[in-house]
């Protein structure tokens, strides 16, 4: 592990020194993701992205990305663009990353089966806000907003989210 590595740990992420309460999919822990599976996979996961919503916040790191309106994320594994940031229209499966509500105000996005993706190895593993205390997510990895605003500003790309299993 690296000095600057996120942890998961079961009290939450360990960062620089803090421990930032978190939730984790609904299935738990897998070291075998699969799309839909409702788990968080186990290892080591590169920060590699981070998207944000110029009309809601400030620039969190000046690496991030604005969210446009007609951003998604395809989670169909049958198509070509599997794990890949896409826009509108795209017909096939996909998650809406300029939501109405402010799940995705803030995403960091690791590298969980990115960039050349896996057919049904699941997709999207992001760190992003939670719905609130202790709802668990479909397999990403979410905090209290203010504590991933922080996390935010001090992560930089290769930053690494480790999920031990």
């Amino acid at each position: 592990m690296r000095p600057g590595d996120l942890l998961l740990t079961p009290m939450g992420v360990r960062f620089r020194g803090r421990r930032f309460p978190c939730t984790v999919g609904r299935c738990g822990l897998s070291r075998d993701k699969h799309e839909g599976d409702g788990a968080t996979p186990v290892g080591m996961h590169e920060i590699v992205g981070m998207l944000y919503r110029p009309d809601r916040m400030a620039r969190p790191a000046d690496w991030a990305v604005p969210i446009r309106p007609g951003d998604l994320w395809s989670d169909d594994p049958g198509h070509e663009d599997y794990n890949l940031m896409v826009s509108k229209p795209y017909p096939h499966s996909h998650e809406v990353l300029r939501r109405a509500d402010p799940l995705y105000d803030l995403v960091i996005i690791t590298d969980w089966n990115w960039p050349r993706a896996e057919r049904g190895k699941g997709s999207c593993i992001f760190l992003h806000r939670w719905r609130r205390p202790g709802y668990p997510t479909a397999g990403c990895v979410a905090f209290r907003p203010d504590h991933l605003r922080w996390i935010a500003g001090r992560i930089t790309m290769g930053t690494r989210l480790i999920v031990p299993g």
